[in-house]
């Protein structure tokens, strides 16, 4: 609409929709276990209404971003925030397990509110309040998946699963009149084209992945039927990056990847996605043991836990929550004077620090609340320090396409980090019961902190200096004016 719009208003704008989106990707975790009960499933199943969610948001981001960059960043948001919508709604009103992983596979599209949240940010704020706006934006992240928790505990205890997605379709519904109306649309246009067969092999690859992950446990890890999904996960994987390599316009630009800040800020991106995922998802099911459902019998073999309910587990994962909401504008201001490769690098060291403190302190709440603590500094950093340098490594006209890259890459990282969890717990489980040993929770959040820290190194491979724009080495951008009204 109107050039006029005020920055202030436009970032609030964006930041509810971020959190609502962030909100249904945590809220429905602690919910797992009654879904499965009340829709008759197996927990791998079940496990997929979360993991689902996850997939379709890396595919569609990536999509979503070109098609911000042909049409407008803000038309394709207000279509990503329907889609969203009409997918917590039908979520809500699921009878059977298939339905609702169809719909809120429908939400995952949401995940594009992201990079093109970003890049309507580059095009709308002033260059000085670039940063902090991303900070925001980044924060917004965790912020999201902690209150997703605690309001989760909060739901359940009070009534079914569905309230889950009624109450949480509530402020995305809201906010599509906003942003029609009081956010501007970017004139900045790029004329491409979608490549649909690129999103095909990503998605059957990455899923073909997650199968193998999700069924290790159950098939055996050396069977023929896990390694044969794992192969053919590779062979579609490989067969993606060909077809991006020779496409005239991938839908990921493998040329990006050779510039070298884009390459290691994507690598880094991953692996502070595993990291946060590696240990957010854990601590409330850790806090929470025993749980009342265990049999007494198995109950009396655990040895560790607290016995919390789920808002109690959810309250313990607000510390690096505020810290996120707290340390990522803060860190957007302080990138002028220390530069953003430096910044990722403290936020990978506290962030994989945080993850040892887990391995050491999760014996005790206070314990638990430092750890948590250092978490949420490190993911608040380094989220919107990625974002920065991303940013600041490509030219404006493929923003959408580049920031939808690193925000797949995250969010892969993210589903690895869950499903690698899952099966961490499922394989060192208590004299053959399907009860987590100790064991199992501790080998996970020392792999999370082991990842945050090799990820410094990756951190300090990127250009240190702001380095020339990136030319996409596909096509010609061609740059049109955007429509008169949008």
């Amino acid at each position: 609409m109107t050039r006029k719009s005020s920055p202030n208003l436009t970032l609030g704008i964006l930041m509810i929709v971020a959190v609502s989106y962030v909100l249904q990707q945590t809220l429905v975790v602690p919910a797992l276990s009654a879904i499965q009960t009340d829709l008759n499933t197996t927990g791998t199943w079940a496990a997929w209404v979360f993991t689902g969610f996850l997939l379709t948001s890396a595919i569609s981001t990536p999509i979503f971003g070109k098609l911000g960059d042909i049409y407008g960043k803000k038309r394709m948001m207000v279509v990503a925030v329907i889609a969203f919508t009409v997918g917590t709604l039908g979520a809500a009103l699921s009878n059977s397990i298939e339905m609702l992983i169809s719909f809120r596979a429908l939400q995952g599209i949401g995940g594009a509110v992201f990079p093109l949240a970003f890049g309507i940010v580059r095009d709308e704020l002033p260059p000085e309040r670039v940063g902090v706006g991303l900070g925001l934006l980044s924060a917004t992240f965790g912020v999201g998946g902690g209150v997703g928790l605690v309001l989760s505990g909060v739901i359940l205890d009070h009534s079914s699963w569905q309230w889950l997605f009624w109450i949480g379709a509530i402020p995305m519904a809201l906010s599509i009149l906003p942003l029609l109306l009081l956010v501007p649309e970017s004139p900045v246009r790029t004329k491409a084209v979608i490549d649909w067969w690129g999103a095909i092999l990503l998605g059957s690859g990455l899923a073909a992945f997650l199968v193998a992950l999700s069924e290790g446990e159950r098939w055996g890890w050396t069977s023929a039927a896990t390694l044969g999904v794992l192969a053919l996960s590779v062979v579609l994987i490989v067969a993606w990056v060909l077809v991006e390599l020779t496409v005239r316009e991938p839908l990921i630009d493998i040329g990006l990847m050779r510039d070298r800040s884009v390459f290691w800020t994507n690598i880094v991106g991953l692996v502070t996605g595993f990291a946060m995922f590696g240990t957010f998802l854990l601590v409330p099911t850790l806090v929470q043991m025993p749980t009342p459902e265990l049999p007494p019998a198995v109950a009396g073999l655990v040895d560790y836990g607290f016995g919390s309910s789920v808002t109690e587990a959810g309250i313990l994962l607000l510390p690096a929550s505020a810290m996120m909401l707290f340390v990522g504008p803060l860190a957007g201001v302080l990138e002028r004077h220390f530069g953003a490769r430096t910044l990722l690098t403290v936020g990978l060291a506290v962030l994989g620090l945080g993850g040892f403190a887990l391995v050491f302190l999760h014996t005790t709440i206070a314990g638990i609340v430092v750890a948590m603590t250092l978490i949420g500094i490190g993911v608040g950093i380094s989220y919107s320090m990625l974002a920065k340098l991303i940013i600041d490594a490509v030219d404006q006209s493929v923003t959408g396409v580049a920031m939808g890259m690193n925000t797949v890459m995250r969010t892969i990282g993210g589903v690895i980090g869950g499903q690698v969890g899952a099966a961490v717990l499922a394989s060192m489980s208590i004299d053959a019961t399907p009860v987590p040993s100790e064991d199992g929770f501790t080998m996970m959040f020392a792999l999370s902190g082991t990842a945050a820290l090799l990820a410094v190194a990756g951190a300090l491979r990127i250009p240190r200096r702001r380095r020339p724009r990136t030319v996409v080495v596909h096509a010609e951008p061609h740059i049109v004016p955007a429509e008169a009204g949008s």
